[in-house]
């Protein structure tokens, strides 16, 4: 473990700390709220969060309740631990996660299978609430969020089974067209952009911003709230494309199996052949590459995945 010297910024906030075996209450209490905090339990001993004020805030509070208890507590501020990688305890963090976001997709497909009329609104308010509550602790971007807020979108406005009734779409209407998604493109927006040049409009245009609003005649792909094409049930944009087109072609079916394993990572189909793209095209764009040549970039990788898949 390496601690900061003086003025150098630390990555990491650890807590460490023991109890009386006699406070059993009082360990179930400082649990919870680790739990609620969303820290991460490290290999060896402690309790580890991301290095912001709200967090320095919340362990140092929690520090305090255990010392009141009889307990020792130490707060410190960390660069690096020797037997863990930066990566890798963001690795953990993302983890701890996506169990959340799972264990919130089985109550909200509990509920999405009742009739409109048994679907309570406290329900969809209190799921609502459990999303915000895990998003605010989400640090570095679980690749489930999009895919539950979606469903939460799509549950409150009920129009999920009407998307699924419009059938194919004619694609006469979605030629030479400008199609927006959001910046900083991933594995599900890229190689939905090669899919639509390739498939769908050859004569396609992209644009990137998280304002819709701002390119009314252009077809939004992978937006939040922005109607489009995105996200639908347990399909990522990819497969939603696919479907919503009905395009017919068994490597394509393979390399969406692929995307929506890169995308989802809920190992649905057991193929990693995306994953090495998905991390790419992150690294690209932690670079600050202009999102045009992350997408131009991408969309060469996704090709040659398309020509070699088996």
């Amino acid at each position: 473990m390496n601690v900061p010297p003086r003025g150098e910024p630390a990555a990491w906030l650890l807590l460490v700390f023991t109890l009386p075996t006699a406070k059993a209450s009082e360990r179930v209490g400082v649990w919870r709220k680790l739990q609620r905090y969303g820290a991460v339990a490290l290999p060896a001993s402690g309790y580890v969060l991301p290095n912001n004020p709200m967090n320095q805030e919340r362990f140092e509070w929690l520090a305090t309740s255990i010392r009141s208890s009889k307990g020792q507590a130490a707060v410190a501020q960390v660069c690096s631990f020797d037997e863990l990688r930066n990566e890798q305890i963001e690795s953990m963090f993302n983890e701890a996660r996506t169990r959340e976001y799972q264990l919130l997709e089985k109550e909200l497909k509990k509920l999405a299978k009742l009739p409109n009329r048994e679907k309570s609104k406290p329900g969809v308010v209190r799921l609502k609430r459990r999303l915000q509550q895990i998003v605010e602790i989400d640090f570095f971007g679980s690749p489930m969020r999009a895919r539950i807020e979606e469903a939460v979108r799509q549950l409150e406005s009920g129009d999920g089974n009407q998307q699924a009734r419009e059938g194919k779409k004619n694609p006469k209407d979605y030629v030479g067209r400008t199609w927006i998604t959001r910046p900083q493109p991933g594995i599900d927006r890229v190689s939905s952009a090669w899919l639509i040049s390739r498939f769908i409009d050859p004569h396609a245009k992209f644009a990137f911003d998280k304002d819709p609003g701002r390119h009314p005649e252009a077809i939004p792909f992978d937006m939040f709230n922005a109607g489009g094409f995105g996200h639908m049930g347990n399909d990522c944009t990819f497969e939603t494309l696919v479907k919503s087109f009905k395009i017919k072609d068994s490597k394509l079916r393979l390399v969406a199996e692929a995307i929506h394993d890169a995308d989802l990572a809920d190992e649905h189909f057991g193929r990693t052949e995306a994953l090495g793209i998905d991390r790419i095209l992150d690294g690209w764009n932690r670079q600050g590459m202009e999102n045009e040549e992350v997408s131009r970039k991408g969309i060469e990788m996704i090709e040659g995945l398309y020509n070699g898949i088996r």
